[in-house]
């Protein structure tokens, strides 16, 4: 349309997943520019760029980690009044924090793994998490994406390992769930195809995530009808029970009971072709740029009835 705004692409920023937004960012430029007037920006610092423009851009960020998925640059854009596609400042806020989001879908019913949180001023004794969780742990930082600081540790040694070394301040503990890996996008509040992630070393880390050929990806997940329902019905339910707009990513482990238990959110999942969310919406048969003016379409809405007026 003649009167659409230009989408500004943020993309890079300051976190330790910086690398991987740059590579989200160039992927979904290349793809807008053939629909709609795009602008790339490359973020530096933890500020706005002064080149936006509320009444010319809608913003599309790729930004993955602090200051990027964890509301304060929705923040910033709300305050200047930009809009913007995909989740808002609270709902940003809270799937970005690892604990909060579990408070959240346990209070709306929805399975989570038991779990310890700590400080890593004071780490939890090895034996005590082993007891209570069972033989098998993950330890995850509270507030980080890309699976960085991710571990592994299936015994008190292991876990004494793990607990030596601890980059982040806020750190969780959650059972090992064994069983299948899944990834479902998110668009509009309905649950697109389930993506089944099978990663060649047991483990999807970051080498896992990020290595080309260390993982293999089934979309639709091969799963019993049933199931697939069940699995996609909780996936609304925690898009909605996080207070998400526009679309996300969910991420679970289906354990070998057959029991789906919801991992984390993604509000600001990558955006590469071949990233999940893209897997997804390909399997339910929407292409990479369909995928794209769908994610935009509600900020346009927005965009318009704040300023074609004007």
């Amino acid at each position: 349309m003649k009167n659409d705004p230009v989408i500004a692409v943020v993309c890079g920023g300051t976190s330790a997943e910086r690398e991987v937004s740059l590579g989200s960012g160039l992927a979904v430029a290349e793809a807008f520019e053939s629909i709609y007037e795009v602008e790339k920006i490359e973020l530096l610092e933890e500020a706005l760029p002064q080149q936006l423009d509320k009444k010319r851009h809608v913003v599309f960020s790729t930004l993955h980690g602090t200051f990027g998925e964890d509301g304060a640059f929705q923040s910033l854009l709300e305050k200047e009044g930009v809009e913007y596609a995909g989740c808002d400042v609270l709902s940003s806020r809270l799937t970005f924090d690892k604990v909060k989001t579990k408070s959240a879908l346990r209070d709306a019913g929805v399975s989570v793994a038991d779990q310890i949180a700590f400080h890593r001023s004071a780490p939890p004794n090895p034996v005590d998490v082993i007891e209570k969780l069972g033989p098998a742990v993950v330890l995850k930082p509270v507030r980080q994406g890309s699976s960085i600081g991710l571990g592994f540790a299936k015994s008190v040694e292991e876990l004494e390992s793990l607990l030596s070394n601890l980059e982040f301040d806020d750190w969780m503990l959650e059972t090992m769930i064994v069983g299948k890996e899944l990834s479902v996008g998110v668009l509009d509040g309905k649950a697109t195809e389930i993506v089944e992630i099978r990663p060649k070393s047991g483990q999807y880390d970051y080498t896992s995530k990020y290595t080309k050929g260390m993982t293999e990806f089934l979309a639709p997940a091969p799963l019993p009808r049933a199931l697939e329902l069940e699995i996609k019905k909780i996936v609304e339910r925690t898009f909605g029970a996080c207070g998400c707009r526009d679309y996300a990513r969910v991420d679970l482990m289906l354990s070998q009971s057959g029991s789906p238990f919801v991992l984390e959110v993604n509000t600001l999942p990558g955006m590469k072709e071949t990233s999940l969310l893209p897997l997804s919406a390909a399997a339910a048969g929407i292409n990479f740029k369909a995928l794209l003016k769908k994610l935009v379409e509600s900020a346009f809405l927005r965009f318009h009835s704040k300023y074609s007026a004007c």
